[in-house]
């Protein structure tokens, strides 16, 4: 009785996120993209999420001209699924609308061809084909074992060696990959304008001021500081209460 009981509850809570998602999309399509933003959201309050939800919510925020939620929104989309192409085309559109202009100071070097190819996928991907190669390694180990002939033998060693080989790839693969997600720590300036200091605390001469919708990463807290630091590799602090991390 406690096992159907659970069913049916489990079952009305999917039911009313989807209604809550299936009622966004119809006020979005309406243009009531403020209904639509709290059609989502109510969604969110279920502790329901997706790339499909926050890239609607991006898109919503979006035509309400709201930047700072619309980036904020299309990041986390891209959290989740780091490549989907319309959240990474519909972010650059966002970004044209803030003020500030930082440039971003690519990788170089080994660090750069290293990183391009562990983002290739996320990490549970790249943990899943671990499990996939260790399944053929099994396949080999076997082919090895009950093989009565020495070149049979050959391949299926051969074989062994090659899948080991690949499985170390995409195991450190997927551990830089976790590093990485767990490390960066991206946020997105809320406040419509926000003071940036040389160390954290109301007094001292501000370095510069940042505008809404600017992405900074998070490196450090102090009390209600955040040591952030830009694109372009400059750092500074400011208050908890101007930025929103997107992690």
């Amino acid at each position: 009785m406690k096992n159907i009981l659970y069913i049916l509850l489990l079952s009305t809570q999917v039911f009313f996120a989807q209604n809550g998602f299936e009622k966004g999309n119809a006020y979005y399509a309406k243009g009531k993209y403020t209904e639509a933003v709290a059609a989502y959201e109510s969604v969110l309050k279920d502790n329901k999420q997706s790339s499909e939800l926050y890239f609607n919510l991006g898109n919503a925020y979006y035509k309400l001209n709201q930047v700072a939620p619309s980036i904020y929104y299309y990041e986390k989309a891209l959290v989740l699924n780091s490549n989907d192409k319309e959240s990474i085309n519909n972010l650059k559109f966002a970004q044209k609308r803030t003020i500030d202009e930082i440039k971003v100071i690519p990788k170089v070097g080994f660090g750069k061809l290293l990183r391009d190819f562990t983002g290739i996928y996320h990490y549970n991907t790249w943990g899943w084909v671990s499990v996939g190669l260790a399944s053929f390694f099994l396949l080999f180990f076997i082919g090895y074992y009950f093989s009565q002939k020495t070149l049979a033998k050959r391949i299926f060693f051969f074989g062994m060696f090659v899948v080991v080989f690949i499985m170390l790839i995409t195991l450190s693969a997927a551990i830089i990959e976790k590093s990485d997600f767990d490390t960066e720590k991206p946020a997105i300036i809320f406040a419509e304008m926000a003071t940036v200091k040389p160390e954290p605390g109301d007094g001292g001469k501000p370095l510069f001021v940042l505008h809404e919708g600017t992405k900074v990463y998070v490196f450090e807290t102090i009390g209600k500081w955040k040591k952030i630091q830009l694109t372009d590799g400059t750092t500074g602090w400011i208050e908890s209460s101007a930025i929103k991390e997107v992690k």
